[in-house]
């Protein structure tokens, strides 16, 4: 069993490293913020969104200082409704965000210059890596994901449809309130794009692939995988439903470029064969441990408290 001491030291380094994306991923989005999206007159969605609509009526060096404010009562619902550890990650990456912002208004005499269709994309891009790494993370930087959240559990609407309806809802009011629609739907296409980069960053650029096979040649099939593929096979048994024939059940996890081989294998031995095939969105070896980091981080703080208390 490890000692105190050194499962504290790992926490600690869990933690850092938490902290050290997180204010990577505040930075990156700051920056899609003040060199691509206020230059252009675009708006992110959300409370960052509503903070920039008050910023072109009041002045954008005071956007920070609305983030900071409107997020106020979402940290408060946050502490309530979700827990503890979401609150200091919030109120964290709330204030690397705000922070990066004024530094970047105050320090960064530059602006992006370019067409409406680099500023749409690049900007959107380098804003979903940055939002992506924080929430990879667990933190989070708009209020309307921890209101998304609420609305989930209360009445089984997804959280990005409440997200997306909040931001619909934000666009819209700003073409009605400036009177000009093309920003607006700038805005909407980089979002979108932004929505795209930041599900690659928090779900990882990984296609896995998780395959059923059903055949009547399952050990042929799953001696040819091993071989062939050098993959794992794990064999199931199941029973025909109707038939009432039992048969061996295939299961393998797969990547994306390997796809073509395995079914080439598959069809070859049984081209009656019986294949599903589903996207993974992530693959843990628990023995290898999480690359997200934070339920490691805390299970590690939960077994350094029961090892100093025995």
């Amino acid at each position: 069993m490890q000692t105190p001491s050194h499962t504290l030291s790992r926490t600690i380094i869990s933690e850092a490293r938490i902290y050290i994306s997180m204010a990577i991923g505040a930075f990156l989005a700051a920056f899609a913020i003040v060199v691509f999206f206020i230059p252009h007159n675009l708006i992110d969605g959300g409370v960052v969104g509503v903070s920039m609509i008050f910023g072109n009526l009041f002045g954008t060096q005071l956007i920070p200082y609305f983030i900071l404010l409107l997020n106020i009562p979402f940290l408060l619902i946050a502490h309530k409704a979700i827990g503890k550890s979401i609150l200091i990650h919030m109120f964290v990456a709330n204030i690397l965000f705000a922070g990066s912002m004024f530094l970047l208004e105050h320090y960064l005499d530059w602006k992006f210059e370019g067409e409406n269709l680099e500023v749409v994309v690049i900007g959107g891009a380098i804003l979903g890596i940055g939002i992506g790494m924080i929430i990879r993370v667990g933190g989070c930087i708009d209020g309307t994901e921890i209101l998304g959240i609420i609305i989930n559990r209360r009445f089984g609407l997804t959280v990005g449809q409440v997200v997306l309806f909040c931001n619909i809802f934000i666009f819209s009011a700003v073409g009605l309130i400036f009177e000009d629609w093309h920003p607006p739907i700038l805005s909407l296409i980089a979002f979108m794009i932004a929505s795209k980069v930041m599900d690659a960053v928090i779900v990882g650029l990984e296609e896995t692939k998780s395959v059923i096979i059903i055949s009547k040649s399952s050990k042929i099939i799953a001696e040819a995988i091993i071989k062939e593929l050098n993959l794992g096979v794990t064999v199931m048994y199941g029973r025909g439903g109707y038939s009432g024939v039992e048969k061996e059940i295939l299961y393998v996890i797969v990547e994306r470029l390997q796809l073509a081989d395995l079914k080439e294998i598959i069809f070859g031995v049984d081209p009656q064969a019986f294949i599903a095939i589903e996207n993974l969105h992530e693959v843990v070896n628990g023995m290898k441990g999480s690359r997200g980091g934070i339920n490691q981080a805390r299970i590690e703080r939960i077994v350094a408290k029961i090892i100093g208390a025995s």
